[in-house]
């Protein structure tokens, strides 16, 4: 309340009041005080009227209100995976927002991509059934041939944007095969996210100095576009540069036509391509198949008036042979590359994940000191740990996206209870190409933190005595002293398995460790990162959550103690994919997680997975290889012969559907989770609750007698 009672009292009864509290020595008087406490009550009063009226608005509401604003309304309570429904104020405001436009196809397109935060089209299938037209509804654009004069059609058949006719298709819609009927409504998603690259080096060839390849580790990858965003309320369908996916040959071809008004490529755009630092202009690109081996790819320039030919479905680009006595221009680019999750270091937020934020103690690299103080990254790492005597915490950071090759190993020794950690910048990927192995050593309670990197050997690099891991932890510094290094923490990383790969994508070295830990009392920690074979003693232990351990191969070993023989040390895993065969002395604790292991003819190992201590520790919620020796288990599913199992894309590394579950992969494995989520790597997406939270909205926006299906377009 605003007004004071005591002052709308007759001044002789104020001042009397006065009297008493001067005479008593008090520091109001006793009628200043009972309307103190009676005013007190009124504005209880006041505020509970107040909120009873800001009750009726869902903006305005008691968090104890929406729930009931929610029911009144209908509204279905969902998990809320995606950030744009995680909050249920916001959901419950934007149903009463969707009702005015319930029943209508661009509603549930909104639905799908709000609910599930991928890319996603919903289509009418009535309105491209081939079928004999009504005089009074004529649709002069639904021909039931396509006209091949034009490119589009053929292209995007059977996609989200095909505009071809069909005939009608009986079968289920929400069984994900039939498609075309007229009371079906296909809603597409397009799952994989598109990560950026921004000003890397293209990669020569080694066959042939006038080719080059987007991928900073020389390999054939398909470029992607980014999402242009359709704004918060959908007005219009998606097209196809509203989703990330794919960018094909034709697409761009006709995109460059537009010069400057292009919406693929571009500064800001998807793809950029620079020759000594200046853009090329959209029309001096050539968009060509340049398919073919090294040394022989087709429809190389040759006396071309183009600057640069580009192949995005391969991620390849030539220059023309330059003229005589003239060097070849510097090439960069920018472009997008297709994954699943923020996984294995890329351009997304890592920074909650960074354990030094003071700026003081954070050295950039390169260096951006008036006077240089380091010019390698040895360099850099040697500066950061002679500073580690004034603080107890510091961290090299590389600033840029380029790829740094290494001519000599990289060695970093830590000082006793001091922490070093070797990171990107955020929303940068950079690439570091070893010429021998990451070692590391230090005093007791020293922690070292990796994060953000994809570390590669070069192709020359192959395993040896010295190397014999990416990285390698031994168990004794150079001197011969003990290497008393207490925690290794690997964070949003890639640790190429098979060291380095192929123009093909193929490891060199299949099955070759990443990482070999050798110090008694190690604690190894790996997360949201993809590494090569484990080698680990029986003393060490290792944690991984959300990441992938890939020995190139099913019968390959993933993870064994130093001698290849006995069980490598205490193993937990939680939301993780191992590819190839497990020993370890103990299965501390397992859960989310596939194991892909098989054996090979002859094999000396008696099941893929085994685990020495069987009286210790627990299996849940995970996938088994056959016959596999675990502690005791809850909700497992072991591989058997007609059993169900993971179905995944590719299990190459460079794929952009690495690991990733088919939608098909029957259900006890893909909801089989102790959430409901997917078993492997990829739990912590929770699509497949993505995929119940888009069924559950849709049902009270689906028009009567109309049944939706999903269907995945990456």
């Amino acid at each position: 309340m605003s007004f004071d009672l005591f002052n709308l009292m007759p001044a002789v009864y104020r001042i009397r009041d006065a009297q008493i509290a001067q005479a008593q020595n008090l520091s109001q008087g006793p009628l200043q005080s009972l309307l103190a406490l009676i005013q007190e009550q009124i504005a209880i009063m006041a505020n509970d009227l107040d909120q009873l009226y800001d009750d009726q608005f869902i903006e305005t509401c008691a968090p104890w209100v929406i729930p009931y604003i929610g029911d009144l309304i209908g509204y279905q309570a969902v998990h809320g995976i995606a950030p744009s429904v995680d909050n249920p104020r916001s959901e419950v405001a934007e149903t009463i927002s969707l009702r005015r436009r319930k029943g209508t196809v661009l509603v549930m397109e909104q639905l799908a991509r709000d609910v599930t935060a991928w890319g996603a089209h919903a289509v009418e299938m009535f309105r491209f059934l081939g079928d004999t037209q009504y005089m009074n509804h004529i649709r002069p654009h639904n021909y039931y041939a396509p006209n091949l004069r034009h490119w589009q059609p053929g292209l995007f058949i059977d996609t989200g944007f095909d505009e071809t006719a069909h005939k009608v298709d009986v079968r289920n819609i929400g069984s994900r095969r039939g498609r075309y009927n007229i009371s079906n409504i296909g809603v597409f998603l397009w799952s994989l996210n598109a990560y950026s690259i921004v000003k890397a080096p293209a990669v020569v060839s080694t066959a042939d100095p006038q080719c080059f390849r987007f991928n900073s580790l020389g390999m054939d990858m398909p470029l992607f576009h980014r999402a242009v965003s359709q704004g918060e309320e959908i007005t219009n369908p998606a097209t196809r540069v509203n989703v990330a996916d794919r960018l094909r040959r034709r697409v761009l071809c006709s995109d460059l036509a537009k010069g400057v008004g292009a919406a693929y490529y571009g500064d800001v755009n998807s793809l950029a391509i620079y020759l000594n630092g200046q853009l090329v202009n959209p029309y001096q690109i050539e968009v060509a198949d340049l398919s073919g081996a090294d040394g022989s790819w087709f429809n190389l320039p040759i006396d071309s008036p183009y600057s640069v030919a580009v192949d995005p479905e391969l991620g390849r680009l030539a220059l023309p042979v330059p003229p005589s006595g003239s060097s070849a221009p510097a090439v960069e680019v920018s472009y997008y590359y297709g994954f699943n999750a923020d996984m294995a270091g890329g351009t997304y937020s890592r920074s909650e994940t960074f354990i030094v934020d003071d700026a003081d103690w954070v050295f950039p690299f390169p260096d951006t000191a008036s006077t240089p103080r380091y010019h390698t990254l040895q360099d850099a790492l040697n500066y950061a740990q002679s500073k580690l005597a004034s603080v107890g915490a510091v961290a090299v950071e590389i600033t840029d996206s380029y790829t740094y090759a290494q001519t000599a190993a990289l060695a970093v020794a830590l000082p006793a209870g001091t922490t070093l950690e070797f990171r990107a910048a955020d929303r940068v990927r950079p690439t570091l190409l070893l010429d021998g192995e990451l070692s590391l050593t230090g005093g007791p309670s020293s922690t070292f933190v990796l994060n953000g990197l994809l570390i590669a050997g070069v192709p020359a690099m192959s395993p040896g005595n010295p190397p014999i891991a990416l990285l390698h932890i031994p168990a004794h510094a150079p001197d011969g002293s003990t290497n008393y290094l207490g925690n290794v923490t690997i964070a949003h990383c890639t640790l190429v398995p098979g060291w380095s790969v192929n123009t093909q994508g193929q490891p060199n070295f299949p099955g070759a460790p990443g990482i070999v830990a050798e110090p008694s009392g190690l604690q190894l920690q790996i997360e949201q990162s993809i590494v090569g074979p484990i080698r680990a003693d029986s003393f060490v232990t290792v944690c991984a959550c959300d990441s992938i351990i890939d020995a190139n191969g099913r019968t390959q070993v993933a993870y064994i103690g130093l001698d290849d023989k006995t069980g490598g040390g205490s193993l937990s895993l939680n939301g993780c994919t191992v590819i190839g065969k497990v020993h370890g002395s103990l299965l501390n604790l397992v859960s989310n997680s596939i194991f892909w292991g098989a054996l090979t003819q002859g094999d000396t190992w008696t099941t893929a997975l085994i685990a020495d201590r069987q009286q210790q520790g627990c299996v849940r919620f995970s996938f088994l290889p056959i016959g596999a020796v675990t502690p005791r288990r809850y909700q497992c599913v072991e591989q058997s012969l007609g059993a169900p199992g993971p179905i995944f894309f590719a299990l190459s590394y460079g794929y952009p559907g690495y690991c990733k579950l088919l939608a098909s992969t029957p259900d006890v494995v893909r909801r089989g989770a102790d959430d409901g989520g997917e078993m492997g790597a990829f739990h912590f997406v929770l699509g497949p609750l993505r995929e119940t939270d888009l069924s559950v909205r849709m049902q009270e926006y689906l028009p009567v007698g109309l049944q939706f299906g999903i269907i995945y377009q990456n």
